[in-house]
């Protein structure tokens, strides 16, 4: 299985979505309120999608529930991470190790078979997102929390990922399989949200709603267009493209917010350029 031109050219336009809806999260007040809106908005499209869409397969199921309780425990990672660290320190750290971890283990797990250009390509887009966050940690001194809890999502996505991938195509139709996923996802986040803020979260998502329709709809569309990317080529490559978005939040990071990026950033721009190109070797 290789990766084509239209796929790649897809996840990359699904990375810049990915980055764009992080930093919305990253520049607002309440992280998981935040999150919680930006997850409402698939669920409510979701509620209406499901009733004009096959099921998925009855093979999917099980690997539907596993994504969604994964995806929970990363949507409190990310909006802890944020809290904790620089968008530009923590998403490098949580999307670029994510790839390798995934190559790793669709190899064992998934008996994919990538070729020598699809690991070159892996492991220069990893270096390229992963070396720089963690030498300009030492030179930024970013606090050790968000360090930490950026590595633990790093293995919660591998995860969600790897599941994702092997119960998109046991459902026969990866948009139903992502339909589910992402009203399955909404659920257990707006519960815990009403649970914990009561009648803050009405207010906080009337204030916000804007961000989070922007943020929901990219978030909904970056992850249907890797669903199907999955089904069509080897979820590890799938993986690695997708993590190119670091390259953007780096640069929402230092243009927007104003984090400030150095040489170490634009060495790894380079390296991850040429994991992207070594992909299709």
């Amino acid at each position: 299985m290789t990766i084509s031109l239209d796929v790649t050219l897809l996840v990359l336009f699904a990375a810049l979505m990915h980055a764009s809806w992080n930093a919305i999260v990253k520049s607002s007040a309440s992280k998981f309120l935040d999150i919680v809106a930006i997850a409402i908005v698939p669920g409510v499209i979701a509620m209406v999608a499901v009733a004009f869409l096959p099921w998925p397969d009855r093979a999917s199921w099980p690997w539907l529930a596993a994504s969604a309780a994964i995806h929970f425990f990363y949507f409190l990672a990310v909006a802890a991470a944020y809290r904790h660290g620089d968008l530009s320190h923590v998403y490098p750290l949580m999307r670029g190790c994510a790839p390798l971890l995934v190559a790793l283990s669709a190899s064992a797990g998934l008996a994919e078979k990538l070729t020598s250009g699809m690991w070159v390509g892996v492991l220069l887009i990893s270096a390229g997102i992963v070396v720089p966050a963690l030498v300009e940690r030492r030179v930024m001194c970013s606090p050790r929390r968000g360090t930490l809890i950026a590595l633990g999502n790093a293995v919660i996505i591998a995860a969600y990922t790897i599941v994702d991938g092997v119960g998109a195509r046991l459902s026969g139709s990866a948009i139903s399989y992502g339909q589910w996923l992402f009203l399955l996802n909404a659920l257990p986040l707006t519960v815990v949200a009403l649970a914990l803020f009561g009648g803050e979260v009405g207010g906080y998502l009337r204030e916000r709603w804007a961000f989070g329709l922007a943020g929901g709809i990219m978030s909904m569309a970056a992850y249907a267009i890797v669903l199907w990317a999955m089904t069509k080529a080897p979820v590890a490559a799938v993986a690695a493209l997708r993590e190119t978005s670091v390259i953007i939040a780096a640069g929402i990071g230092s243009l927007i917010l104003r984090e400030g990026v150095g040489v170490p950033r634009i060495i790894g721009a380079v390296f991850v350029a040429c994991g992207v190109a070594a992909l299709k070797l």
